[in-house]
């Protein structure tokens, strides 16, 4: 069975996208072929590299993408994950499902360091909380599916 390729889009693809790039390949294991990319590509926001590196999850490999540049590959679930990009997001007709997450962007908070890493902390846990429940939702569906007569 072929893995589904999903692709997790925000404006900067610095920090929420990122995140939810790494996290849903740690929880999903190699179910899923995921990719993250922007609208406007920036940098990965070093907060949202060591927020997601205190899980003991690896994103060293991982930059900043152009969504435009890969508007054409045959992606099956497109995310956004904030409202800027759900409004500017190509069109995939290819896609089976596009959903849309809008997370807080911590990247917009100001202050020390120690007063934005709960910001970064925070966005990390609700987009894995969401991940995980889709995910949840995903097998029980397939569960189901595999289990109903036919």
């Amino acid at each position: 069975m072929a893995k589904k390729q999903v692709i997790i889009v925000c404006t900067g693809n610095s920090c929420r996208s990122q995140m939810a790039e790494a996290l849903w390949r740690h929880e999903a294991g190699d179910r899923f072929e995921v990719f993250s990319a922007g609208t406007h590509p920036s940098g990965v926001h070093p907060l949202a590299r060591q927020v997601i590196e205190e899980l003991g999850i690896d994103m060293s490999s991982q930059f900043s993408k152009s969504i435009f540049a890969m508007s054409d590959r045959p992606f099956d679930l497109v995310i956004t994950v904030c409202d800027n990009a759900q409004e500017i997001c190509p069109v995939f007709p290819q896609a089976a499902r596009q959903l849309h997450w809008p997370f807080e962007d911590p990247v917009m908070s100001v202050g020390a360091i120690e007063e934005r890493l709960p910001l970064f902390r925070r966005a990390r846990d609700l987009i894995r909380q969401k991940i995980r429940q889709f995910l949840a939702e995903e097998s029980a569906t397939l569960e189901g599916t595999a289990s109903s007569p036919r």
